[in-house]
């Protein structure tokens, strides 16, 4: 089992459900913008650094505009099939390492959009490999932390992430803390510990 490949099968078939006007939790924008921008990043590598530099923001602005009047089946297809034959994502390891969390996480986005959300049912596979990403990406998107964080599952299961003055315990599931992790408040993680450390935790950003 391939997070990637997984997510993005499920990611394409609430899409297909959802349509492209539906709101998502990425601000101001609709599933057609989310599924634009999941395309442009495959593929569209002239206009992809956008989305991660400021300065090219108007090529990715750009790439995606280019979606508005597409076929919602169409964009739909280009998901399920996967990154063309020339791009890095084509790469079996490229894709499990930069799509996994990218599917996972815009595919919440999709289904969180509006109220009434729940999360999708547990899957030991799915959650195991979650829990690694987590445990791999965490020190990255809490760089800015100034406190020690301990991730822990309901279960029990611990990781130290970062050390530091002061703790907090960030408790939940695996993917929930990934969301979590990725700036996402609509997730369902406990913070905890002292008031100090809490504030101090949740004063800064999150996220790439």
């Amino acid at each position: 089992m391939s997070l990637a490949t997984d997510e993005r099968a499920a990611l394409s078939d609430t899409l297909e459900k959802l349509g492209p006007d539906r709101p998502t939790l990425c601000e101001g924008w609709t599933t057609r913008d989310l599924l634009a921008h999941l395309l442009v990043r495959e593929r569209q590598p002239w206009a992809a650094p956008g989305i991660l530099v400021p300065a090219l923001h108007p090529l990715t602005q750009k790439g995606m505009a280019g979606y508005a009047d597409s076929p919602w089946e169409s964009m739909i297809g280009e998901l399920r099939e996967g990154a063309p034959p020339w791009s890095p994502y084509r790469i079996g390891k490229v894709d499990e390492m930069a799509n996994g969390a990218e599917f996972f996480v815009h595919h919440e986005d999709a289904r969180r959009g509006e109220p009434g959300w729940e999360p999708r049912a547990s899957d030991p596979a799915r959650d195991e490999q979650l829990w690694m990403l987590a445990t791999r990406m965490g020190r990255l998107l809490l760089r800015r932390v100034p406190v020690g964080v301990v991730f822990r599952r309901p279960e029990g299961a611990a990781y130290v992430v970062k050390t530091g003055p002061g703790l907090v315990t960030l408790v939940g599931d695996p993917g929930e803390i990934v969301l979590h992790l990725f700036g996402r408040d609509a997730s369902r993680v406990e913070v905890e510990g002292t008031v100090t450390d809490v504030e101090a935790y949740e004063g800064v950003g999150r996220g790439l």
